[in-house]
């Protein structure tokens, strides 16, 4: 019995390695991309700092080619997008305190 309780415990084991691993994987890749996205993010900012109103303008009155493509112009798309970039960066930053806590980092 204590054979099979051990089999056992080492074969769950086993799953839950193979799942950090896979999970970790990904995140790594996730998170390279992450990083290496953050000066085009920083580009968007700065556009929408400065010269987006203009462009936003422009489009509404007509001034830029139909078939342009201009989903930075919208008026939630390019905002959204900063604000999933700052809410991303605030739960890494929570789950990272959280690992601190938890005695993990």
């Amino acid at each position: 019995m204590r054979q099979t309780k051990q089999i056992k415990r080492i074969m769950q084991m086993e799953e839950n390695l193979d799942a950090a691993k896979e999970v970790l994987e990904r995140f790594r890749k996730a998170l390279d991309d992450y990083t290496m996205i953050q000066d085009t993010i920083l580009e968007l900012e700065a556009y929408y700092a400065s010269d987006w109103r203009k462009d936003f303008e422009a489009d509404e009155a007509g001034k830029l080619p139909e078939d342009l493509k201009r989903g930075v112009l919208s008026e939630d798309g390019l905002y959204d997008v900063l604000e999933e970039n700052r809410l991303t960066a605030s739960d890494a930053l929570y789950s990272l305190a959280q690992m601190i806590g938890q005695g993990i980092l």
